[in-house]
């Protein structure tokens, strides 16, 4: 008997690939073409260009009465304020001594006064010379003054104001006479003042 032969194997066929062309080619967008380049711009639309510019450089500014409009104050009125503040501030010690004064009149124009009034008046007196009057400085601004300090208040709010006029300026000359007079004024009233007794309605 012949032996029986088992059929052979079928041949092993090789392993299927994915193929990954055929997969992504329906995927694929098709190329889109490149944006060209602008064109530069031409002689014509640069000037334009710069004529335009010119013109809105040249273009006026917006007043000021627009801020003014929002309740929103100019430069001009700021420095206007700051000014009165400090023009306020400066003349503070003239406004004190006129106060001064005008209470020792009142007291002077009293048909009562007694001696304790009129010492009050000739306090008041030099209080309001400011220590502008030699003889009635105490010991420590009288030695201030003598080292060389400034020590007449009217003296200093004259220099303050006066700061940027020369010093033969009309103004400013003016200015000093009138504060020699006001300085020996306040001298004459304070002399008065010590020799007057003012219980005495002819003295008064």
């Amino acid at each position: 008997m012949s032996s029986i032969q088992s059929p052979a194997a079928p041949p092993a066929r090789p392993p299927l690939r994915r193929s990954t062309t055929a997969a992504a080619s329906p995927l694929r967008r098709p190329s889109q073409p490149q944006p060209t380049p602008p064109a530069p711009p031409s002689i014509a639309s640069r000037r334009a260009a710069l004529v335009a510019l010119v013109l809105a450089a040249a273009a006026p500014a917006r007043p000021a009465a627009a801020a003014f409009s929002l309740g929103i104050p100019g430069p001009k009125e700021l420095l206007r304020e700051q000014k009165k503040k400090s023009a306020s501030y400066l003349l503070a010690p003239i406004a004190a001594s006129r106060d001064t004064l005008v209470k020792a009149h009142a007291l002077l124009a009293s048909p009562s006064a007694s001696a304790e009034d009129a010492e009050e008046v000739r306090g008041r007196i030099g209080a309001a010379g400011r220590d502008c009057v030699p003889r009635q400085r105490n010991s420590i601004v009288a030695f201030q003054s003598r080292t060389g300090v400034e020590v007449c208040t009217f003296s200093l709010i004259l220099k303050n104001a006066a700061s940027l006029l020369a010093n033969k300026d009309p103004l400013k000359v003016e200015a000093d006479t009138r504060l020699g007079e006001l300085i020996q004024s306040f001298s004459d009233l304070g002399t008065l003042a010590d020799s007057s007794n003012f219980e005495l309605a002819d003295d008064r």
